[in-house]
């Protein structure tokens, strides 16, 4: 079984969110830090499990994953 993991500092233009990701075969996991404690999602990419544990920043996702690394902006990337 192959594990990766990444640990990212996303940003916006009032705050900055903590997150790390995992690869786990061919499921992603994701878990980011929220004022209420941390936030988990799972995809089939690395953006969506992203976007399901940036759920608690509704507004300002999209500005946060606008800061991924070229690698995990690739939607299709597995």
């Amino acid at each position: 079984m192959t594990v990766a993991v990444r640990t990212l500092r996303m940003t916006c233009s009032e705050f900055y969110v903590d997150a790390r990701l995992t690869a786990v075969e061919d499921r992603w996991l994701s878990a980011t830090d929220t004022p209420d404690g941390p936030s988990m999602g799972t995809g089939d990419t690395p953006v969506d499990a992203l976007m399901k544990a940036l759920e608690p920043f509704e507004g300002v996702i999209d500005e946060l994953l606008a800061c991924l690394p070229p690698d995990l902006a690739d939607k299709t990337q597995r």
